[in-house]
């Protein structure tokens, strides 16, 4: 299995750009990838875009992003307001979030939700997500729920045990408000990642499933020890 280095020899920095619906959903969907990239890269800058809160989960999502990210890597986080369940009535106001972000940042990397994710704000997420950020790198996360949409991933991100403990450790002190639903628990967040660890064959047994619908390899680039054709 061929592995992929996000290290760019014409930037010093990795720029990654973390999108969800809801106050929780990067974390769960690719808290562990967020940990291992500040290790593999460790003067990355993660930016945070939560589009629906209410002040309580507000002040969860601040709390649970300062946990994930370490303050050298720490770079936009905007929480909007927008009602949860609700964003396809907002799409033009969701779309100029989206641009406003945009205009700030420079992202080579973004890690958003996946496109057949059937709940309304999660799908609209990611559409919205393809039509602004059209010549970027984008992985699209899982969040494991009741409707049964998961779809086997074709990109993994092997996650250090330390990493998925920590993972699931800052999720389920952060989000408190949530500690009532069922699917809310430590062994739902472990189990997803364990399976796909088993399906990546990651040496800790962990991993994070994304899906990557566009993947361009620059056969015009640099060779190897030489200069660009």
């Amino acid at each position: 299995m061929q592995s992929l280095n996000l290290a760019k020899a014409h930037k010093g920095r990795l720029d990654v750009l973390c999108i969800g619906a809801h106050c929780d959903d990067i974390e769960i969907g690719c808290g562990g990838t967020v940990l291992a990239l500040q290790r593999r890269y460790p003067d990355c800058r993660v930016h945070w875009l939560i589009l629906t809160s209410v002040p309580t989960r507000r002040s969860e999502a601040l709390v649970a992003a300062r946990a994930f990210v370490k303050p050298a890597c720490r770079g936009e986080t905007l929480v909007c307001d927008f009602p949860d369940g609700m964003l396809p009535g907002h799409l033009v106001q969701v779309k100029e979030r989206f641009e406003a972000v945009k205009a700030r940042v420079e992202p080579d990397l973004i890690l958003t939700h996946h496109g057949l994710d059937r709940h309304q704000d999660h799908s609209l997420v990611s559409q919205v997500t393809w039509q602004t950020f059209r010549e970027h790198m984008i992985w699209e996360y899982e969040i494991p729920k009741y409707d049964g949409d998961l779809v086997s991933p074709n990109l993994y991100v092997p996650v250090s045990a330390a990493d998925a403990a920590r993972k699931v450790r800052v999720i389920v002190k952060a989000f408190a408000s949530q500690r009532g639903k069922s699917w809310f628990t430590a062994d739902n967040l472990l189990a997803m990642m364990r399976l796909r660890g088993l399906e990546c064959r990651s040496p800790s047994g962990l991993a994070e499933g994304f899906h990557c619908r566009k993947l361009v390899f620059d056969s015009l680039g640099a060779a190897p020890g030489g200069d660009a054709a």
